[in-house]
């Protein structure tokens, strides 16, 4: 059961002993609707989202993390590693990445712990570690690799499951870092050659359809590219929008979530979706009060369905 695209900007109340972890969930047919992961019984934060599922880490509780479908309201507490080195992550004692692989077919699903080690009072080394949990055998798994790849706030956010694998876009905006679930290999998927990243010019990686796609923002521009060719690593312009329109917003404007009909973006304060077919613009979601953290701060695409996550 599929619903129209949408995306979660989710904002996390100040701690208390009282607070929720509330979600606004933007939806182009359905309009704006407010609910809470209260079913939970923690402060959480969204972390991933795939096919209808929620990768959750608990505010209070480092290393705790859930699984739940916010459709059923339904959730799974993740067993807690054995590992010691999971607690060493740089920089904050949390993965650098996290990311969730729904596979709808198998009714199975992985979430990954990834990040660099770091011994107590060095700097971080170039060891990565990965730990990937297993739904059907409900434990974890481990292997290091050895990186070089930073990523940006944004960069964390925007993981994208496809053909069996995470992607990550890169800090550096040259390519992508790549994990194939079925074989514990990281590997890199360069950009289209015609993108490059720079002070004026950001990139942003999404899915468009069950493909690949990043999406480019400079000057008074977007423009939308899609990987046609998975194997051949072979991608496609599909699209150059024009800005102009909302030229003040575009230094602070995030697109979160596409189809091939509408582009979401989020602002601090806005969500925008941009109607490809009528190239009009309208506004989703503001928010009236004050806002500590802005909209596309903790923004996650999401597509509602019947995945259980036991």
């Amino acid at each position: 059961m599929n619903s129209p695209y949408g995306v979660f900007p989710d904002e996390v109340s100040e701690p208390s002993s009282e607070s929720r972890s509330s979600l606004i969930c933007i939806d182009n047919l359905k309009g704006v609707s407010e609910f809470s992961l209260d079913f939970v019984k923690d402060r959480v934060k969204v972390r991933a989202c795939c096919n209808g599922l929620l990768c959750l880490s608990s505010i209070p509780d480092k290393g705790v993390y859930y699984v739940c479908n916010p459709l059923t309201r339904e959730y799974k507490l993740l067993p807690r590693s054995r590992e010691r080195p999971i607690t060493r992550f740089h920089p904050d004692g949390e993965a650098s990445l996290v990311g969730l692989g729904c596979d709808l077919m198998k009714q199975k699903y992985n979430v990954v712990l990834a990040g660099y080690h770091r011994s107590f009072g060095h700097r971080p080394e170039r060891t990565f570690i990965c730990m990937v949990y297993d739904s059907e055998l409900n434990k974890w798994r481990k292997f290091v690799s050895l990186q070089d790849d930073q990523f940006t706030h944004m960069n964390k956010n925007q993981v994208v499951f496809i053909n069996g694998g995470l992607h990550w876009l890169t800090d550096s905006c040259s390519c992508m870092l790549v994990l194939d679930l079925s074989t514990d290999v990281w590997r890199k998927i360069q950009l289209p050659h015609e993108i490059s990243c720079g002070v004026r010019s950001r990139v942003y990686l999404l899915e468009l359809d069950g493909r690949l796609s990043v999406i480019q923002i400079y000057e008074a521009w977007m423009v939308i590219w899609v990987m046609e060719d998975y194997e051949k690593e072979e991608w496609r312009m599909v699209d150059k929008v024009s800005l102009r329109c909302i030229r003040g917003m575009v230094p602070g404007i995030f697109p979160i979530s596409q189809n091939d009909n509408y582009v979401y973006l989020a602002t601090h304060k806005q969500v925008l979706v941009y109607q490809r077919n009528s190239r009009v613009w309208k506004e989703m979601f503001s928010v009236k009060d004050s806002s500590t953290l802005p909209l596309w701060f903790s923004a996650h695409a999401f597509r509602s369905t019947l995945f259980s996550c036991h």
